[in-house]
């Protein structure tokens, strides 16, 4: 993964695997293998002679609780010689009624901006983050991708290492996902304005699903948003010639007015509760505008089965088939959690009768 000037990128993982990876970021940990090159500087051990422009906004940090905000901000001007006004920071990141008060009597949300603060008089070429916006309220995290995108456009980058999708999804279009697999690029669609928090509109969702000359029609209305394109689907251009439409693999999803696209067999079971169908990958769920019936019908090529009539599995994933009563079955998945799936006693007849078992 590269990451280079101007740019947000969100790296989505699991909390140990952030806890081991930040651990190398810091010098606390080794690296054992492969290679972290930062300002052109490939880390040795000791992050702070290898990237001294770099700054951390981590999850756990200390605060002067005894000092007021001010005072707080002071301390870093000087720390980091910063000739910035400190009253302007803390207008920034909306403190201006909190100046005079000790961090102490803090919300939490109102600490994170003081670490937000911190940063921004620390200023450094990189700045790495780890869940930057969790368990804050909605003002702070509008600060937080107000400043994400300053540093953007100042000429620095920001790398946001987080377990929340939506988090990722906020601040940047360039999300990966770092697991016991290695590291895969997410392909995520959203507008032209600005890679840090633009967001799709509903026109520009319709466009992407179109092919590129416009040759399928938009949905009547009451069709599907989302249907798919056959490669048996054929239309004739201008000139009599035949165009033939491609098929569109993957399944798409929206979360904070994005979309992402999903190809099937990183999908390891949908359910539907509530009226709403979820696709589950790697222990999180993603809404899709697609019924699961629909679903079923596109995913039966992948090697997905119905085993309930509220969820579909990738078999591909199962591991494990527990029979807990003469009527009752589950079905477990090769994963870390070890999730379970309900198999209801019909479907366990067309399962075993697909894998030859009497």
């Amino acid at each position: 993964m590269e990451l280079t000037r101007h740019e947000a990128v969100a790296l989505h993982t699991g909390m140990n695997v952030r806890s081991v990876l930040l651990g190398m970021l810091t010098g606390k940990l080794p690296v054992t293998g492969g290679e972290i090159c930062i300002n052109g500087h490939i880390y040795t051990g000791r992050i702070r002679e290898a990237a001294p422009d770099t700054g951390f906004l981590l999850l756990e940090e200390g605060h002067y609780t005894r000092l007021t905000v001010k005072e707080n901000l002071r301390f870093y001007s000087k720390l980091y010689g910063s000739g910035r006004p400190v009253d302007e920071i803390i207008r920034m990141v909306r403190l201006d009624t909190k100046a005079g008060v000790r961090l102490s009597a803090l919300s939490h949300s109102e600490r994170k901006r003081v670490q937000y603060a911190r940063l921004i008089i620390q200023d450094p070429q990189l700045l790495i983050c780890e869940e930057p916006d969790q368990n804050v309220d909605n003002e702070t995290k509008l600060v937080f991708r107000r400043l994400v995108q300053q540093v953007c456009e100042s000429g620095k980058a920001v790398l946001i290492i987080t377990g929340n999708m939506e988090t990722a999804l906020s601040v940047t279009n360039q999300v990966y996902r770092l697991d016991e697999k290695g590291l895969q690029a997410f392909d995520i669609q959203a507008g032209e304005e600005s890679s840090t928090g633009s967001a799709v509109s509903e026109q520009d969702a319709d466009t992407y699903r179109q092919s590129a000359d416009e040759a399928e029609p938009l949905p009547e209305e009451g069709g599907h948003p989302d249907s798919e394109m056959s490669t048996e689907d054929e239309l004739p251009d201008e000139a009599g010639q035949t165009l033939q439409l491609f098929r569109f693999e993957k399944i798409p999803t929206r979360m904070n007015d994005k979309i992402i696209l999903f190809n099937p067999p990183e999908i390891d079971y949908v359910e539907s509760s509530d009226g709403q169908t979820r696709l589950s990958i790697g222990g999180e769920l993603y809404p899709t505008a697609f019924k699961i019936n629909e679903l079923e019908e596109r995913l039966h090529s992948y090697g997905f089965f119905r085993c309930h009539r509220s969820y579909l599995v990738n078999l591909q994933k199962v591991r494990e088939v527990i029979t807990f009563t003469r009527n009752s079955y589950s079905l477990v998945l090769d994963d870390t959690a070890k999730t379970s799936v309900p198999l209801s006693k019909t479907k366990m007849a067309e399962l075993k009768e697909m894998m030859g078992l009497k």
